[in-house]
């Protein structure tokens, strides 16, 4: 019985090496094209560089790297999307690409990724949520929901995706301004 157990196992784990190495840079391909397209839908689309080849880091307060994909048209800044990743989800880590204009006003916002609730929590990627974010400066609208005192009406029933929504477009806004991305 004992040989059997060990033969399935070997089995099993031979199996599930071979699949992970063979779809691990399969994987990797599809999140880069995710976070390309994010890049692409929050920046404004007049712009003649390559962000993805002028991107850089910049270190949000926590100490982890930010990446900022700028958007010139000849040598002016035109927009910049900021990834940015909070922690403080329901179901774990939100990944969201933020685009600002130079003067911080927030142009889009797209989820990169998430883990949420279906149906409750995942409602922080749609339209009705995030467009209440555009055309606002960080600088003068709270990023908080209003049950704490904030400006943004959080999705109902999923207050705490709501809440790391809003920390991770805080913490993507602040490092924008820190770093005075030009």
């Amino acid at each position: 019985m004992v040989a059997v157990l060990l033969t399935v196992c070997a089995i099993s784990s031979a199996a599930l090496a071979f699949t992970y190495n063979n779809t691990k840079d399969l994987i990797a391909e599809a999140k880069e094209k995710k976070s390309m397209a994010a890049v692409k839908e929050v920046l404004i689309s007049d712009f003649d560089n390559f962000p993805s080849k002028d991107v850089f880091d910049i270190v949000a307060n926590d100490g982890k790297a930010m990446q900022c994909y700028p958007a010139k048209k000849g040598d002016k800044l035109t927009s910049v999307a900021v990834r940015s990743v909070s922690n403080k989800g329901y179901s774990g880590d939100i990944v969201l690409m933020v685009g600002f204009l130079p003067n911080g006003e927030i142009n889009k916002i797209s989820v990169v990724g998430q883990s949420e609730t279906p149906g409750l929590g995942t409602l922080i990627a749609m339209p009705k949520f995030t467009s209440q974010f555009e055309g606002k400066n960080p600088a003068n609208f709270n990023l908080k929901v209003k049950k704490d005192g904030g400006d943004v009406d959080a999705v109902t029933a999923a207050t705490i995706s709501s809440r790391a929504f809003c920390d991770a477009v805080d913490q993507a806004y602040k490092s924008f301004v820190k770093h005075g991305v030009k």
